[in-house]
């Protein structure tokens, strides 16, 4: 297993990447400190489930690299990130990056 974890800059914000490479797999992550988004393996109904939590986060399905998950339509969000954020299902991971 090959953990890499680097910085990312999308226009003029910065981001952390974090990329586990698992058998027949990859995890997927852009965060910063106030949310993220993540391949499909993120559960955003559990997230939802933790109200006092406040999580931002939001899933792009089929994607396989960092580009892939920038480029691709969130397929699923969570309420905060809809209703603090703006964020929407089908926008693309690096819109929904930039509204933070």
């Amino acid at each position: 297993m090959v953990v890499d974890v680097k910085p990312l800059w999308v226009e003029n914000k910065p981001f952390t990447v974090v990329q586990v490479d698992l058998p027949e797999t990859n995890l997927l992550i852009i965060s910063n400190d106030i949310g993220y988004i993540m391949c499909g393996a993120l559960d955003v109904d559990i997230l939802n489930e933790k109200t006092e939590r406040q999580i931002v986060a939001g899933r792009a399905v089929g994607v396989r690299t960092i580009e892939e998950l920038l480029d691709a339509p969130l397929q699923k969000v969570t309420h905060t990130a809809k209703n603090q954020y703006g964020w929407e299902e089908g926008m693309k991971g690096r819109e929904a990056l930039l509204k933070l």
